[in-house]
C-alpha cells in the first residue's frame, strides 16, 4: 500500500513502475493512462500516447503534446503535426508507415493570465528522463529502421543531454541501445527485454512548431524538408 501511495504523488518522477512487462502498444497505452510517473499528470487533461502502425519502419518522436493533442488525446493533431504530415508527404514517407509518438506524454503548460489560452511550457530534464521508459517501450516493440527525432527534447530523450539540433540535424546518426534508453545502467537488466541495441538509424531535426514560429518560415520549412531527406533515403536503404 505504502509503495502505491509514494507512486500516487508523481514526486518520485520515474514512469518505470507504471510500464508493464508484457503486451504490445495496446497494453502499454492502457498502462500509461494511469501514469503518475511525474507531477505533469495532475493538471493535464490525458496522457496522450503516441498513436500509428505497430510495425511502423518510421517512428517520430516530438516533445510533448501541445494544447489541441491534450484535449483530443492524440499526438500530432494540431497545426505542427499537419505542417509535419505535409512534410512527410512531400519526401515520400507515407504517415500510414509511421508511429507518432513524444518525449514526454503529458502536456505542460501556464495558464494566461487573462483567458482561458494555456501557454506551451518545454519539459524539464526530470521530467523528460522520467517519460523516457514509455518511449524506449513504445521502440522496442515497435522496432523500426528510422526514428525522427523532432527538436531538443526528443534529440535528448533519445542520444542524451549532449544532443544539439543546429549541431545534429539532418545527420545519419546510429539508433541508441535500448538499454540506454531505458536506463539500464541504472541495473535494468529487464530493460534489455531481448534487444542487445536498437538497430537503424535516427535523425534529428527541428520540432515542426518551430517553423511556424520562424520569421522566414520558407526557409525553415526548406530545411525541415532537407533534413527528412535523409530520413527517406536511409529508410528507403534498409528496405531493399
Amino acid at each position: 500500500m505504502g509503495t502505491s501511495a509514494v507512486q500516487g504523488t508523481g514526486q518520485e518522477h520515474d514512469a518505470g513502475p507504471y510500464v508493464p512487462r508484457r503486451g504490445g502498444l495496446p497494453a502499454l497505452r492502457r498502462a500509461a493512462a494511469d501514469c503518475q510517473g511525474c507531477p505533469l499528470f495532475q493538471n493535464a487533461t490525458q496522457t496522450v500516447f503516441g498513436a500509428g502502425n505497430s510495425s511502423a519502419p518510421v517512428v517520430v518522436v516530438g516533445e510533448q503534446p501541445g494544447d489541441q493533442e491534450d484535449r483530443r488525446g492524440e499526438p500530432f493533431v494540431g497545426p505542427a503535426g499537419r505542417l509535419l504530415r505535409d512534410a512527410l508527404a512531400e519526401v515520400g514517407i507515407d504517415e500510414e508507415q509511421a508511429y507518432f509518438t513524444n518525449a514526454v506524454k503529458h502536456f505542460k503548460f501556464a495558464q494566461a493570465e487573462r483567458g482561458k489560452r494555456r501557454i506551451h511550457k518545454p519539459p524539464s530534464l526530470r521530467e523528460m528522463t522520467a517519460c523516457r521508459p514509455w518511449l524506449a517501450a513504445e521502440l522496442r516493440v515497435i522496432d523500426p529502421d528510422v526514428v525522427l527525432a523532432l527538436g531538443a527534447t526528443a534529440g535528448k530523450a533519445l542520444l542524451g543531454p549532449s544532443f544539439r539540433v543546429g549541431e545534429q540535424r539532418g545527420v545519419l546518426l546510429p539508433m541508441p541501445s535500448w538499454e540506454q534508453l531505458d536506463g539500464g545502467g541504472d541495473g535494468g537488466g529487464e530493460a534489455a527485454h531481448g534487444h542487445g541495441h536498437g538497430h537503424g538509424h535516427l535523425v534529428g531535426t527541428v520540432h515542426p512548431s518551430a517553423i511556424l514560429r520562424a520569421t522566414d518560415r520558407e526557409a525553415a520549412y526548406r530545411g525541415l524538408i532537407a533534413d527528412l531527406k535523409v530520413a527517406a533515403e536511409a529508410l528507403r536503404a534498409e528496405q531493399h
